[in-house]
Formats: C-alpha cells, sequence, structure tokens
C-alpha cells in the first residue's frame, strides 16, 4: 500500500513511476514450496528469484540498461511462466519494487524505504494461517537488520500514526 500510495503521488512530482511486486518474481512452487507449504527457513531463503528480478528489471532499467523491464516473470496463481511482455521504463522514471525480506541480498536498488513494524505488532496483525512466516521476519531482522541499511524507515506499528525516520532522525 506504501508503495502504491507513493506511485500514486510521484506523476504530480514530475516523475513517472512504475511498481514492480517482487512477488511476481518469486520462483516456481516446485522450487518455492520444496521444504513444505510453512517452511519458514524457505520462505526467507528461496522464495524470491534475486537472479531474475536482477536480470529482467533491476539491470535493464539502470545505468547503461536497456530501458525495458518485465513487470513479472512468475503467475504464482497459475504456477507458471507470465509471458507478460517486457515494457519501455518511462523517461526520468522512478521504479518501485514492494516486497519483504528485499534486504541483504544483494539487489542493486539506489533507494531503500523499509516499513518496520516491530515482532509485537507482527504477531498481533499477522493472520493465523500465516503465523508460519513471523520466524522468517525475526530472522530477517537479527541478520541483516534492514533498519540500518535502509535510507528510510516508517515505522508502522500503527498503522493509523506511521512515523518517518530519515538518517537517524525522526521527521513529523
Amino acid at each position: 500500500m506504501l508503495a502504491a500510495a507513493i506511485a500514486d503521488r510521484l506523476p504530480a512530482l514530475g516523475r513517472p513511476a512504475v511498481m514492480v511486486p517482487a512477488t511476481g518474481f518469486y520462483r516456481p512452487a516446485s522450487v518455492r514450496l520444496e521444504h513444505g507449504r510453512t517452511d519458514a527457513d524457505a520462505r526467507y531463503t528461496d522464495w524470491l528469484d534475486t537472479g531474475a528480478l536482477t536480470r529482467e528489471v533491476l539491470a535493464p532499467v539502470g545505468p547503461g540498461g536497456s530501458g525495458e523491464y518485465l513487470p513479472v516473470l512468475w503467475d504464482l496463481q497459475r504456477d507458471r511462466a507470465a509471458r507478460l511482455p517486457a515494457r519501455p521504463m518511462p523517461a526520468g522514471g522512478v521504479l518501485l519494487v514492494p516486497g519483504g525480506l528485499l534486504q541483504g541480498v544483494g539487489l542493486p536498488f539506489d533507494l531503500v524505504v523499509h516499513l518496520r513494524v516491530s515482532a509485537a505488532a507482527r504477531r498481533r496483525r499477522t493472520a493465523s494461517d500465516r503465523a508460519w512466516e513471523l520466524p522468517a521476519y525475526d530472522r530477517y531482522d537479527e541478520e541483516v537488520d534492514p533498519m540500518a541499511l535502509a535510507d528510510a524507515v516508517v515505522l508502522a506499528d500503527h498503522v493509523d500514526r506511521p512515523a518517518l525516520v530519515l538518517a537517524g532522525r525522526l521527521v513529523n
């Protein structure tokens, strides 16, 4: 929702926006779910195809790239290749890649905004059928420290009162 809100506002600032959700670059179910549908370690390490996301999106829209990106690689509903054509990146456009567990895997992002939800708030707000994923996010917080790596952090424990932190200082 945060990425969509940013994408909606950027054109008014003279910057076209393209949103490519990381979920469109998840691996096929045969790989993603090899250790079962509720394996938190696999959720943390095996779901995202970082090579494909870099090859099909980040490198082409980056310096020296072709300027054409693939909006989605894998259709999760049908568990098969999406087979969508590449699209041109608008001149001066901003690429937004929303998704979880994206830092610390070597993706060449220019800027990272981390949506921070504390472990306690995650536990309160996560549906019971998704609770198996919580250890993956706990591990991510411990191993990657995404708040330290991010350029900006949105503290989102209270959805109705988010707070923005830039370079270690709270912005009102």
